[in-house]
């Protein structure tokens, strides 16, 4: 065989099916191609969970895929990110209505720190001291739900509903609210990159909303 014939065969590239993790039964995200399967780690991939779960009411929720492994045909993921679209987003304000948003950053059980993003949409306009407290229960429920929690297990809790409903519950005490969502959840750093001295931190913003 030629060393033209060799060459040729090295950079022949093949594909791979990209699989969903466990938690989302190995779905098929989609074929990649690769003459180097190193090349393949670090693609991402984004889908809906209405394609995932072959159900369109769930295409508001968006969901990222990052490659972290593969096999002789198959190409292996992580989830690094949930978010709402931004038409369902908007579906939900209302005119001379409080949106309370939150920015999280927080370390789960097993030390992934992730980005958080609560959004609560009040029924009217809350007042400052209202807005502040329905934050400060944002981050309370966030920081429990993670410290309880692995990522796999906390995104799940974020994806499933449970921890909107969990900050609903608790907020609309303080005024009356519409809607808790979380409006999107981002690994932001592995256990191995994550210091050890790292504090949960809160960054918070708020604004009445007139569409």
């Amino acid at each position: 065989m030629s060393e033209r014939s060799v060459s040729r065969q090295r950079q022949q590239k093949r594909w791979y099916t990209v699989l969903a993790p466990e938690s989302f039964d190995r779905a098929e995200l989609g074929r990649t191609p690769a003459d180097d399967p190193e090349k393949l780690l670090g693609r991402t991939f984004e889908t809906t969970l209405g394609d995932l779960r072959n159900d369109a009411s769930e295409n508001e929720t968006k969901l990222t895929f990052r490659i972290t492994d593969y096999g002789s045909d198959s190409a292996y993921t992580e989830l690094i990110r949930h978010e709402l679209t931004r038409d369902y987003l908007r579906s939900l304000t209302r005119r001379g209505a409080s949106k309370i948003q939150a920015y999280l950053s927080v370390r789960t059980a097993d030390d992934h720190r992730v980005r958080v993003q609560p959004v609560a949409l009040a029924t009217r306009r809350a007042d400052r001291s209202q807005q502040k407290a329905i934050r400060a229960i944002m981050a309370e429920q966030v920081r429990e739900a993670a410290n309880e929690r692995s990522y796999e297990e906390f995104m799940e809790n974020a994806i499933e509903g449970r921890l909107s409903s969990a900050i609903y519950g608790d907020a609309k005490t303080i005024y009356p609210l519409r809607r808790v969502e979380i409006q999107k959840v981002t690994l932001e750093a592995h256990p191995e990159e994550v210091e050890e001295e790292e504090e949960t931190s809160v960054d918070v913003d708020s604004e009445d909303v007139a569409v």
